[in-house]
């Protein structure tokens, strides 16, 4: 509902995650997430959560809400577990790269939509995507290295395009 009620034309925007320590990940419970306890920091706190400053992410609003999102010195990317778009604009930049695995490959996406003129909005404080803790048994650091290089290559080259995307030339 957030990304529907704050979208823009010609803007992408980045929402937030917080990601629950091992502990709590390991003993959340699906009623924990259908009556929302997982999203309430004093429950958190109960069951062992160590607040700090990202805690802000589940319980700011209104004037603090914005204050986070404008002076965050994160800046708003694409990453695919929380960011949202227009239809045409992913299009008009091919859609993900194909050629890339897991680490970056949907922040190169957010990197040519820039490069087309579609402006990022950080939401990170307003959109937020509780994350449970898991091992990443998948990542491969020969992957993110090519990944890397397809990234640096499309911000050398100012990209807007690939040709391993939605369309691809044979």
């Amino acid at each position: 509902q957030t990304h529907f009620n704050l979208k823009k034309e010609n803007c992408f925007l980045s929402g937030g995650y917080f990601t629950l320590p091992k502990h709590i990940s390991e003993n959340i419970t699906q009623d924990d997430i259908k009556t929302q306890r997982c999203f309430d920091k004093d429950w958190l706190i109960n069951q062992g959560l160590k607040p700090d400053f990202k805690i802000n992410k589940l319980t700011a609003r209104g004037f603090k809400q914005w204050l986070l999102n404008t002076f965050t010195p994160t800046k708003a990317t694409w990453d695919g577990m929380n960011a949202s778009g227009w239809k045409k604009d992913v299009l008009a930049v091919n859609g993900f790269d194909i050629r890339m695995q897991y680490g970056g490959e949907d922040r190169e996406l957010g990197e040519r939509l820039i490069n087309k003129g579609v402006k990022p909005i950080q939401i990170r404080y307003s959109a937020i995507c509780v994350h449970l803790y898991h091992e990443r048994s998948y990542k491969n650091e020969t992957a993110f290295a090519e990944n890397l290089a397809i990234r640096k290559d499309t911000k050398a080259q100012n990209k807007t395009w690939t040709d391993f995307g939605i369309e691809q030339t044979i």
